[in-house]
């Protein structure tokens, strides 16, 4: 079981167009960039290609499109799935490309589109391109130019699902002079099991295994290069992960200390906790899929955010592209949490990938995501 697990652990990151898919309390949405070129009234389809659908990520994605009337799916034989003629010839005849495969494999793809190709939008799940300069990042949230670098992007690069919750945490909080940028920060983070893949599935649907386990004793997670490319800070944190025994769902915390995290102009006088909370609102004020929940305990027991009225639940967001902000401090002690829920499977890796499909069509990037 322990080689098992550590196997399943080293995966854890823990007219018509035509589109491939390459698999390994209210919200108001902020206005959508125009359409592309090619998104016009009368393109109704895209044609949707799943190399391996068998995948976690792929299964997700597939299920998020399945039920559209603007996409036709289409799968290569299972003899042809790892055939690179067929994919090569797939890949060139899409408009998009949704990439949810190992690192190597989502190299070797992205290397099949033609040179004369400048027409094919790649968006790759895996870790391969997310801090390369020529993909787009895939966190529309990140920043008010990030959605429109996604939209006019041919390369975008979804996130890794602990590097969501972080950089939603303190991207922010840095942009706004909260947070300094040489802040030492350690995080924290569980994961349901599936963020695994199919190895950790196996593990834990099987009779015998762990009740929960920490891991990433390295510290060299492969999420920490983005974790600290877009959250702003010079440094990645000290970075914790821990997987449960539930299938989906995540919390990442942050803990921050006033006198050493915070910039000092931030940190003076009283209110400190009242003003990251307040920071973070108001970067997310106009979006959909991200909302701050209220400060403190107290409003969460108020507002029945708490099981039994004290446990923050992983799983509260599964199967949906949501992702939830959560604050408490205690300015006596000068101390605070910043925490973020979200599906690991959801906002965390397929959701994310047919958002930013959504955006790259330029369509709305709801659709298919409520």
């Amino acid at each position: 079981l322990g080689r098992r697990f550590a196997r399943a652990g080293a995966a854890f990151g823990y007219p018509m167009l035509s589109l491939l898919l390459a698999s390994s309390p209210s919200f108001t949405a902020r206005p959508l960039p125009p359409p592309r070129a090619h998104c016009t009234p009368d393109v109704l389809m895209a044609a949707v290609f799943i190399d391996g659908e068998a995948g976690t990520t792929g299964l997700q994605v597939r299920g998020r499109l399945s039920t559209r009337d603007d996409i036709d799916l289409i799968t290569l034989p299972e003899e042809s799935r790892k055939d690179p003629a067929a994919r090569a010839e797939a890949i060139n005849k899409a408009d998009a490309v949704i990439l949810c495969l190992p690192d190597a494999a989502a190299i070797e793809a992205a290397a099949l589109v033609a040179a004369d190709n400048d027409r094919t939008v790649l968006i790759d799940a895996s870790t391969a391109h997310r801090t390369n300069a020529e993909w787009a990042y895939g966190f529309p949230e990140l920043s008010g130019a990030q959605r429109s670098k996604i939209a006019a992007s041919k390369r975008i690069a979804n996130p890794g699902c602990y590097a969501t919750g972080f950089i939603s945490l303190l991207g922010p909080l840095v942009g706004a002079g909260a947070v300094r940028r040489e802040a030492r920060l350690v995080t924290s983070a569980v994961s349901g099991y599936s963020g695994g893949g199919n190895p950790l599935i196996a593990v834990y649907e099987g009779a015998e295994h762990e009740p929960w386990g920490a891991y990433g004793f390295s510290l060299s997670h492969k999420h920490l290069p983005e974790m600290a490319a877009f959250s702003g800070l010079d440094r990645p944190p000290i970075f914790m992960p821990a997987v449960g025994d539930f299938a989906q769902g995540m919390v990442v915390s942050v803990p921050l200390h006033y006198d050493s995290d915070l910039e000092p102009a931030f940190a003076e006088g009283e209110g400190v906790g009242e003003r990251l909370h307040a920071a973070l609102a108001a970067h997310y004020a106009d979006e959909h899929f991200v909302s701050v929940m209220s400060l403190g305990e107290e409003a969460w027991k108020e507002e029945g955010l708490l099981e039994r009225g004290a446990f923050l639940r992983p799983d509260a967001l599964n199967d949906s592209n949501h992702l939830q902000i959560f604050v408490y401090c205690n300015d006596a002690a000068r101390t605070c949490v910043v925490a973020a829920r979200l599906d690991n499977l959801g906002k965390g890796a397929s959701g994310a990938a047919v958002q930013n499909l959504n955006i790259a069509l330029g369509l709305d990037e709801r659709t298919s995501l409520e």
